[in-house]
């Protein structure tokens, strides 16, 4: 199995994680977070009646921010697993994409 970078893993989910809500931030931004969410949540069979807190830039720096940090620690994670699985695996001989069969 191919050996994955943990830093590079990291920054990779951690980026997309932090885009995701940087995406969200930019939506209560500009005034279309709530007719966005009435929409999903339409999808979903919800009716909520919520309001959302007036943008804040601390806040939405916060929130990009702590989702990248999570983010680069669930790819950071996955990718010492990864690793740790492809040596385990390697060392019990099995090649991907080889059949194996059982031997009693």
């Amino acid at each position: 199995m191919r050996h994955l970078n943990p830093s590079r893993a990291a920054v990779s989910v951690g980026a997309v994680v932090g885009a995701w809500h940087l995406m969200w931030v930019t939506l209560v931004g500009v005034g279309v977070a709530k007719a966005v969410m009435d929409f999903v949540l339409g999808l979903h069979f919800i009716e909520l009646d919520y309001t959302l807190a007036p943008f804040a830039l601390p806040t939405a720096a916060m929130l990009v921010g702590l989702t990248f940090a999570i983010g680069a620690l669930f790819g950071f994670v996955f990718a010492i697993v990864w690793n740790w699985l492809s040596v385990r695996s390697e060392a019990m001989g099995y090649r991907p994409g080889l059949q194996h069969t059982l031997s009693p």
